[in-house]
């Protein structure tokens, strides 16, 4: 069984900065310099046997905390995938968002600061209730901000915002389904195969049932539960046409609300996959062959479009898509960001973000390299629902998104191009 390294995204991971005083140039080009290959499999090893007795653990979350509360802070690291999280005791349990302190962690660990200048600041902007600690214990998703309060390199939220505030007041309706495979502990083989080969080919395993075709459904409830307990927009799960990969779809949710809950919902994935000792891959094609890659497709909609005779929008928002395809393939897989997190990095794209190995016309996608829609197509870069087309109105799929895409870019992207772009040449 051929594999890749499904568990260094993105492909592009910055070492940890010396602390020297360089430029900003020459701090771009060491980091750059010392970029981890994402197929070097020796890279990353396994873990240990590192389970711990739940039973013990239990005892000691009942006990009670009084008024005090934890709040979990989670913010996007230097990759531009990896989530990291700390918590801190507040007295009482906030009462919004704003309610909540700036808080900051060490940046050079993450990949977003050097080590001499190296506190990143997190600024709350959206609370959910812990599904892992219950009572009034929340996860706080966080932006991540210079000293001076301006976003560092690393983060795109704040772009994304300034898209949906330059074209105001078009409900702008997401809806995200993330794909993603399962893996044994020893991060090779995926959740379910065998050890020494490959199962039977695609065919009963999409929308399954049954102990031989369906490969880590308590992975997919337990996620399932804890993102409705924390009042994500969770609205359904599937078992997907690859043996131990699944899917789920998170909206519909307005404006960038959509990209902060598909971020959320990612979180608790790790969470449960942690609890359940499991590995989580976002790669796109994790799997070389005859096997289904794991995509992001992101559905769209404006009020215009979900109104009588919004086809017509759909249709010409569409076409926008198709004038800016290329630009929108080369943000539809992860990013990574070089530099030193403080106004000299720069986002750059990878190389190997695994996308050019999922869209090659073939496996339910369209090629990378052309672009084209079409009704109830699933081999289109976009995809409009027969429905829409039958009731002239609707939403559309973008069908291009990878598993491990920024749903900040996409969703910002998507946005821009459709409602605030005026369609002209560029």
């Amino acid at each position: 069984m051929a594999t890749v390294n499904a568990f260094l995204a993105p492909g592009a991971v910055p070492r940890p900065s010396s602390g020297l005083r360089m430029s900003a140039s020459e701090k771009v080009e060491n980091v750059a310099s010392s970029v981890v290959d994402a197929n070097d499999l020796n890279v990353r090893k396994p873990p240990g046997d590192v389970k711990l007795d739940q039973g013990v653990m239990d005892r000691y979350m009942a006990l009670p905390q009084g008024t005090r509360v934890q709040a979990e802070y989670v913010w996007i690291g230097g990759t531009g995938l990896d989530l990291r999280c700390k918590t801190r005791t507040l007295e009482e349990k906030p009462g919004a968002v704003n309610d909540l302190p700036l808080w900051n962690y060490d940046g050079s660990s993450c990949g977003q600061a050097p080590g001499d200048d190296s506190e990143v600041m997190l600024r709350p902007v959206k609370i959910y209730p812990d599904p892992f600690r219950g009572g009034d214990n929340i996860i706080v998703l966080c932006e991540t901000c210079l000293p001076t309060g301006e976003p560092i390199p690393s983060n795109t939220r704040a772009k994304a915002r300034a898209s949906f505030d330059a074209a105001p007041g078009l409900e702008p309706w997401f809806g995200i389904e993330q794909e993603y495979t399962l893996f044994d502990k020893d991060m090779v083989t995926p959740f379910g195969w065998p050890k020494d080969g490959e199962p039977g080919p695609q065919g009963p395993y999409y929308c399954s049932v049954g102990f031989e075709n369906a490969y880590g459904r308590g992975v997919a409830e337990a996620h399932y539960r804890a993102c409705m307990y924390s009042d994500i927009p969770i609205s359904g799960i599937n078992a997907e046409v690859m043996p131990g990969q699944w899917e789920y779809q998170v909206g519909p949710a307005v404006g960038i609300n959509g990209a902060d809950d598909l971020v959320m919902s990612r979180f608790l994935l790790q969470r449960v996959a942690e609890d359940l000792q499991v590995a989580v891959s976002l790669d796109p094609k994790p799997i070389p062959g005859d096997w289904n890659g794991a995509g992001c497709h992101t559905n769209f909609s404006t009020e215009k479009m979900r109104q009588e005779g919004g086809y017509k929008e759909i249709v010409e928002a569409v076409e926008k898509l198709g004038k800016r395809h290329k630009q929108h393939i080369e943000a539809y897989g992860e990013a990574s960001v070089l530099g030193d997190g403080y106004g000299s990095g720069v986002l750059l794209l990878s190389a190997k973000s695994g996308n050019e190995r999922r869209l090659t016309g073939l496996h339910e996608t369209a090629n990378m390299n052309t672009f084209k829609y079409g009704v109830a197509d699933r081999g289109a870069s976009i995809r409009i629902p027969r429905a829409a087309e039958a009731e002239q109105k609707g939403y559309f799929e973008d069908r291009r998104p990878s598993s491990n895409m920024d749903p900040y870019v996409v969703c910002g992207m998507i946005f821009d191009t459709t409602c605030v772009w005026d369609g002209k040449d560029e």
